[in-house]
């Protein structure tokens, strides 16, 4: 699983085994450490309507509605995404992603367990 933070904007890139871990268990996560500290990252399926995200404790959770979760596990859709309200007419741009072979890089990331790339470039 891949996060990618970039101002109000929060992606997340799941792999094949991923996405199939996510819709079978409900919940995935990852961790990155910093010496004494430790960053979470996780998707949990949930009840609600729309995507939605919140930071506490050091772990960011992306919320994604069970019947949207299961309908892009099971097709070639590629992604979820939602803006959430924020306070003062701002809001949190979320995304949920298949990540996809890249095909025209030279690159060093294993990618065999990534989607086939619909595009003939990345």
């Amino acid at each position: 699983m891949k996060i990618r933070i970039r101002g109000n904007t929060v992606r997340y890139r799941l792999s094949k085994s991923e996405v199939t871990t996510l819709a079978q268990r409900g919940r995935i996560e990852e961790q990155t450490r910093f010496g004494t500290q430790t960053l979470v990252y996780a998707i949990v399926q949930t009840d609600a309507l729309d995507l939605s995200a919140d930071l506490i404790d050091h772990i960011i959770t992306l919320h994604v509605p069970k019947k949207q979760l299961q309908t892009w596990a099971a097709t070639d859709q590629v992604g979820l995404e939602h803006r959430m309200p924020l306070e003062a007419e701002d809001s949190l741009h979320l995304l949920l992603e298949k990540d996809f072979k890249c095909i025209d890089a030279d690159v060093s990331e294993d990618q065999s367990d990534f989607f086939e790339n619909p595009h003939l470039t990345c």
